[in-house]
Formats: structure tokens, C-alpha cells, sequence
């Protein structure tokens, strides 16, 4: 499952962390990151779906 996350993360950054943690502040940090770059959006995503308790 996450291997579909991380695809999605890729893809919409915003929707990969809101898929992983909802509405939180994590998500509209990841939205503000994708409008000021595609990239730190990604990486940003990535990174919170990979440090997920859900991920073990």
C-alpha cells in the first residue's frame, strides 16, 4: 500500500500526505511546498508517508 502512496505522492504531492494523515498541518505545509515547487512537494510527501508508524 504504500508503494501506491509514494506513486500517488509523485504524481499529487498533496493528495499522497492527505491519503496518509488527513487534513493536519502536515498537509497544508506539503500544499504550500508544491505551489512554490513541484519538488519540494515530492520530497516533502515522500517523506511523511516513509516516516509513518503505518509504514512498519
Amino acid at each position: 500500500m504504500d508503494l501506491v502512496r509514494i506513486i500517488i505522492a509523485i504524481i499529487l504531492p498533496p493528495l499522497g500526505v492527505f491519503m496518509e494523515v488527513g487534513f493536519g498541518k502536515h498537509f497544508w505545509i506539503n500544499v504550500l511546498l508544491t505551489i512554490l515547487g513541484y519538488l519540494p512537494g515530492i520530497v516533502h510527501a515522500i517523506y511523511i508517508i516513509a516516516r509513518s508508524p503505518r509504514s512498519a
